[in-house]
């Protein structure tokens, strides 16, 4: 299991649990 593809997908990933804590924080009013 060795590849870039892994750690690229663990990126995209993060990415978009960081855009989804963003877009809460924002409906909130924070």
């Amino acid at each position: 299991m060795s590849g870039s593809y892994g750690s690229q997908f663990t990126l995209i990933v993060v990415l978009f649990i960081l855009l989804i804590i963003v877009g809460a924080t924002y409906a909130y009013g924070w």
